[in-house]
């Protein structure tokens, strides 16, 4: 009898090294997560299917990147006025079409917030699958954020983008005992807190 909580790689057997590696590191998250193993499967689920999930035209739902952007010492985070959504989020964006999130994830935070010496940490940090509402005429969709830790260096100088109204440094403890907060931003923020320093 087969394990449900283990994905079918025989069937993603026939995607993109990068897609079955993305499958692995769902698999490996929903392991280290298991308050998110489910969802975890449902993010390898999107992956094989037939209409390419990294592109944006995939209206019933789609992949996207964002980053939990965390201050050289460890406390603060740097969140985003969303101008489109009007709340304080982390910065992410879109795939289009770019198999790598870890890179998608680290080019929008530098887009975004003008950050300049910025790494990503390896491996998945969140996922996260949330419904976009209508827009300027396009339909309300699903995204399924794939969400990273991204570390500044020593230059937190910032600049606003175009699609935010404003950017701030936050305390960790403060947005993870926010309610202001959206309840996916204070959950990684306790996340982070949780885990052990160095």
């Amino acid at each position: 009898m087969s394990n449900p909580s283990m994905p079918d790689f025989e069937r993603l057997s026939v995607l993109p090294p990068a897609v079955q590696a993305l499958a692995r590191a769902f698999a490996d998250f929903g392991v280290l997560q298991p308050d998110q193993q489910a969802l975890a499967g449902d993010f390898i689920d999107l992956l094989g299917d037939a209409e390419d999930p990294f592109e944006r035209a995939r209206l019933a739902g789609h992949f996207t990147a964002s980053a939990l952007v965390v201050s050289g010492d460890g406390t603060r985070t740097l969140l985003t006025h969303h101008r489109k959504l009007g709340m304080w989020l982390q910065p992410g964006g879109h795939a289009d079409g770019d198999r790598d999130l870890a890179r998608v994830a680290l080019r929008e935070t530098e887009e975004e917030t003008g950050l300049v010496g910025v790494t990503v940490q390896p491996g998945i940090f969140d996922l996260d699958r949330h419904w976009i509402p209508e827009h300027k005429g396009v339909p309300g969709h699903w995204h399924y954020d794939v969400r990273y830790v991204v570390r500044a260096g020593t230059d937190e100088t910032f600049a606003v983008s175009e699609e935010s109204h404003a950017l701030a440094w936050v305390p960790l403890r403060d947005v993870a005992d926010g309610e202001v907060y959206d309840a996916s931003l204070r959950r990684m923020a306790r996340r982070w807190l949780e885990m052990p320093a160095g």
